[in-house]
C-alpha cells in the first residue's frame, strides 16, 4: 500500500514544483514502490529537430522517482535527488510521455530507483533513467 495518495502527491508537486504546471505533469498511479506519471504534449517543449526537450524528459523522470520514494516513505518533502542519469534511447514523437518508475533499493538514508519513459501508445522506451534520492532522518515512530 502506498504511503501517499495520488491526490496528495499531485497537490504537493503542484504547490511546490513550479515546473510541474509548465510541463503538464499529472500523476496517474502510485503504489508501494512504483509510480506512473504523464507529461501532456506541449509544443513549447519541442527543441530543434522536432523532438521533446531533454530537460522536460528529465524533469518528468525526477518527479516520478519522487513519487516512487514518497509512495514508500510517506510525505517527506526534504527527500531530494542526489543523482540522476538519463540514457536517451530514441526520438520521442510529439505526443504525451508516460513515465513508469520503480524502486530498486530503499535504505534508511538513500533510495535508488529507475524510470522508463514511453511515448503514449508505444511499448518502446524513449529513455531509461536511474536516480538516487537522499532521505532525511525520519522520526523514530515512522
Amino acid at each position: 500500500m502506498s504511503q501517499i495518495s495520488v491526490a496528495e502527491f499531485q497537490a504537493l508537486i503542484d504547490s511546490e514544483l513550479p515546473l510541474v504546471k509548465l510541463f503538464g505533469m499529472r500523476t496517474e498511479d502510485i503504489a508501494n514502490g512504483t509510480a506512473r506519471l504523464r507529461m501532456h504534449f506541449n509544443p513549447e517543449l519541442i527543441r530543434p529537430g522536432g523532438t521533446i526537450a531533454g530537460p522536460a524528459l528529465m524533469a518528468l523522470a525526477d518527479a516520478t522517482l519522487y513519487a516512487v520514494v514518497l509512495g514508500m516513505i510517506g510525505k517527506v518533502e526534504l527527500a531530494v535527488t542526489t543523482s540522476l542519469n538519463i540514457n536517451f534511447l530514441r526520438k520521442p514523437p510529439q505526443q504525451d510521455v508516460i513515465a513508469e518508475g520503480r524502486i530498486l533499493k530503499l535504505g534508511k538514508r538513500l533510495a535508488v530507483g529507475e524510470v522508463l519513459l514511453y511515448s503514449a501508445g508505444s511499448d518502446e522506451p524513449v529513455a531509461h533513467v536511474t536516480g538516487t534520492y537522499s532521505i532525511p532522518p525520519l522520526p523514530d515512530n515512522r
